[in-house]
């Protein structure tokens, strides 16, 4: 999808790189020294427009929220959100997800979300997905022991490959819904993408694999 060219895009990343993040593999193995404190770090791959990221971190203040996303139109959005919000427990990174392990040391984050990922449902593009083999390698890396992947998606192709994958390369499932909404969770934090799909009667998939 095309996005929106935003004039004032460049200006707000210029004006606010102590919550979009320049330079941020330079931060690797120092990302608690960046926010202050030692509380745990959660990581959502593909923040979109920040609705899921600072509201998990408004209900959440004990835990420290970093949202990736590549388009530049969109990231700016997110941290327009964060900031109105007032959060100081978020950092915002506008960079390709595919160097993880660039980014992050090793055992630095608690928690990964993929939340409404691009399903890349062409067998040819597998490889692109987030939850291929070759990603969940790197959420190995950067994971603590025990550190969980929690994914949500209206396309059932996308999580019933996911399922597969997990399970193929060794983590143990929990929480699999192949309806989220038909129960009640007053945890769940939705993004503008949930609210969009779920408003026309889709369903929402969402698992939780963690890694031994």
């Amino acid at each position: 999808m095309r996005q929106r060219h935003r004039p004032w895009a460049d200006d707000f990343l210029r004006d606010n790189t102590g919550l979009i993040i320049p330079e941020a593999e330079e931060k690797k193995g120092r990302w608690k020294e960046v926010f202050g404190n030692n509380n745990p770090i959660h990581l959502e791959i593909g923040t979109g427009k920040g609705q899921f990221i600072a509201g998990m971190a408004e209900k959440n203040p004990d835990v420290n929220f970093i949202g990736i996303e590549l388009a530049k139109s969109i990231i700016v959005m997110a941290g327009s959100k964060v900031k109105e919000a007032g959060l100081d427990n978020v950092l915002l990174l506008h960079v390709d997800a595919a160097d993880l392990q660039g980014l992050f040391a090793e055992n630095e984050i608690s928690a990964i979300y993929l939340n409404f990922s691009d399903p890349w449902p062409k067998k040819r593009h597998a490889k692109r997905r987030l939850t291929f083999p070759t990603f969940l390698e790197q959420y190995e890396h950067i994971l603590q022991p025990g550190g969980e992947i929690t994914l949500k998606t209206d396309n059932q192709g996308l999580f019933e490959y996911s399922l597969v994958s997990f399970s193929e390369f060794g983590l143990k499932l929990q929480d699999v819904h192949l309806d989220l909404h038909s129960i009640e969770d007053p945890e769940n934090v939705m993004t503008e993408y949930e609210e969009k799909f779920s408003a026309k009667g889709q369903p929402i998939y969402r698992c939780r694999a963690v890694f031994a």
